[in-house]
């Protein structure tokens, strides 16, 4: 059901070998070892446990974000293998969603897409939003729509109307009425 030729097959599988031996090479670089190892051993102290938290912050920030990069090459190179093997099966080319061919254009800039053009942009909507989002109930009708509408109306004179109420420091309430000022001082 593929449209590409012969000549396009090529191109692609070799598009897609190579991107597979640069993700091969990557892990063959990073190792697995500096993961598996205890976070002391990587900045070479022998104990966490004189040293402030706050001192392995940067050493972990670090190693997280390595393993974030490690797992989305490895998403990646899964990717370009189910790719290979469709190419095997001769389902490479297919529309995972609707069966039809997608694009040359489109294959030479992703090589590992699943679906074409149309059904990728309907799938990016619903698939990249947060499972969170699924169960949150909208906010009530115009929240936010004043501030949007009047920004920086509120100023200083209708902040003092707003406190107003509540008093001031000049406004001190006597709690004891009955008992007389002292001399020298004026009553209030």
């Amino acid at each position: 059901m593929t449209t590409l030729n012969e000549k396009q097959l090529k191109e692609l599988r070799h598009m897609l070998k190579v991107e597979k031996e640069e993700l091969k090479h990557h892990f063959e670089l990073e190792g697995d070892a500096d993961q598996k190892e205890m976070i002391t051993d990587s900045i070479g102290e022998l104990s966490a446990y004189d040293n402030h938290p706050a001192d392995l912050g940067t050493e972990t920030f670090e190693r997280g974000r390595d393993m974030a990069v490690d797992d989305s090459l490895q998403n990646r190179l899964d990717e370009v293998n189910e790719a290979l093997a469709r190419m095997k099966e001769g389902t490479y080319g297919q529309c995972k969603v609707c069966g039809q061919p997608i694009g040359y254009e489109r294959l030479q800039a992703l090589p590992a897409a699943l679906t074409c053009i149309e059904d990728a942009s309907n799938m990016e909507l619903n698939e990249e939003r947060p499972v969170e989002e699924q169960v949150m109930t909208p906010p009530p009708a115009g929240a936010g729509a004043n501030r949007q509408k009047n920004p920086g109306r509120f100023d200083n004179a209708d902040a003092w109307k707003e406190v107003e109420s509540y008093g001031s420091s000049g406004d001190t309430a006597d709690t004891s009425p009955d008992i007389e000022p002292e001399e020298g001082l004026k009553p209030r």
